[in-house]
Parts: structure tokens; C-alpha cells; sequence
């Protein structure tokens, strides 16, 4: 007779940081949008699959081209009341994972940006993934982030390398 293993249990990452974003929340959440990000964001550049607006909003469907694999992003709560966000992504074959955005009220005009993401490998190729999602590159990448969104909030302009 057989008896049924569990599976391991798979890889994950999870990562927090706030960021200091130099505007008000009413003008930091809609640029918080797969199309508005383009205007802001160095190497943002998703296909729209599905938004009846055009923009982000709830069940909004997106794909960020990649490689090997394209991320399939799909906006899973969108709640501009709350200055809230959530998105799922899923790289086929590598990993699932969910983006979450909430702004809170900073010092004077400024906002605070509690950013989450959470990365589950889906094998072999996730795992390796997930090695390089360190710490120390997620820092880096929130602070890249920070300094793109907030060098269009002064200018209007997309930072340039």
C-alpha cells in the first residue's frame, strides 16, 4: 500500500519597505496604474488585456513582457477610498506572487507608501528566481522606485539613467 507524502512546502519571499514620496496622496495613487506607470517608470511597458476604463481598476488585467516568460498581472483590490492596492502576478511556470500598495499621510504634502511584495516559487526556476530577490535588491529596487515616481511628481518627466 501507497501512502501519499506531503508535498515540500515551496519557496517564498517576502519583502517590506516604506517609501518617502514627495506629493499627496491624491496625486501618488493614480499614477499607481500598469498605463500611468509608463510615464513615470524606466522599463515599464505592459500590454492592457482588460480594463474597461483604460486605467487601473478592480479585476484590470495586465502583462508585463519578459524573459523568458511573460508576468500575467491582474488587479485584485483597487480601493482609491483607502489609498489601497493589490495586484497577483503570475510568471508561468516560475512564480505567483502579490503587490501590495497603501499610502498613508506623510509629513506636510508628502505620503508614505507601505509597498509588500510576496514571490512563491512554482519549482525549479522559482527557486532560482527567488535567490536573487535578497534583502538588499529589494531595497535597492523600492529606492530606484521612489526616486523615479518622485523625480515625475517635481518634473513631469521620466527620470533618465
Amino acid at each position: 500500500m501507497q501512502t501519499a507524502t506531503k508535498p515540500a512546502r515551496p519557496n517564498r519571499v517576502r519583502h517590506s519597505y516604506t517609501q518617502s514620496i514627495n506629493g499627496r496622496r491624491e496625486a501618488v495613487f493614480p499614477l499607481l496604474c500598469p498605463i500611468r506607470e509608463i510615464d513615470w517608470a524606466d522599463g515599464w511597458n505592459p500590454r492592457l488585456v482588460l480594463s474597461a476604463c483604460g486605467l487601473v481598476e478592480q479585476d484590470c488585467v495586465f502583462v508585463m513582457p519578459g524573459a523568458p516568460e511573460d508576468t500575467i498581472w491582474v488587479v485584485t483590490a483597487y480601493e482609491p477610498g483607502r489609498f489601497h492596492l493589490e495586484m497577483l502576478m503570475v510568471t508561468p511556470g516560475r512564480t505567483v506572487g502579490k503587490l501590495e500598495i497603501t499610502l498613508r499621510r506623510g509629513d506636510a504634502d508628502n505620503t508614505k507608501a507601505d509597498v509588500i511584495y510576496t514571490h512563491t516559487s512554482l519549482g525549479p526556476a522559482g527557486d532560482a528566481y527567488l535567490k536573487d530577490l535578497t534583502r538588499n535588491w529589494y531595497v535597492d529596487f523600492m529606492k530606484t522606485w521612489e526616486a523615479e515616481l518622485n523625480h515625475y511628481l517635481q518634473t513631469g518627466k521620466k527620470r533618465t539613467a
